[in-house]
């Protein structure tokens, strides 16, 4: 496992970007997500900094997590920019601008498999920033 050494690449908003992301990544593991992941996107696309990853159990759980990572970014005054997959709640996807939010039900997290997917991305080492 590649742990990113910080910050990998600078930019203006770099160091928020990874706050915010792990901050996504707490508040997921706060409520029993399973395998939740930070990537850091930096220097891979141009696109966002960071994916967060994370598994719920249930509809009610995914909506659960996706809601109160939105609650916890909007504190922070970041505004989503996007939402899918809510309504049918197997894959939310929240883009954040710099911050993508991924939270699948077990089934299509494997399916997807978006660690495999960006295997030169680096886990970045949430717990401990």
């Amino acid at each position: 496992m590649k742990v990113a050494a910080l910050p990998s690449v600078p930019g203006p908003h770099a160091e928020t970007a990874l706050e915010r992301a792990c901050l996504c990544a707490r508040v997921a593991a706060d409520l029993k997500a399973r395998d939740v992941v930070v990537l850091d996107m930096r220097g891979i696309t141009p696109l966002y900094d960071f994916f967060v990853i994370a598994t719920g159990t249930s509809r009610r759980q995914i909506h659960t997590l996706a809601e109160e990572i939105d609650d916890a970014l909007r504190a922070e005054g970041e505004l989503r920019r996007g939402i899918e997959g809510y309504d049918s709640s197997r894959w939310v996807v929240q883009d954040y601008g710099d911050i993508v939010v991924h939270v699948f039900d077990p089934e299509m997290r494997g399916y997807y498999a978006l660690e495999e997917f960006w295997v030169d991305a680096p886990r970045v080492d949430w717990e401990r920033h």
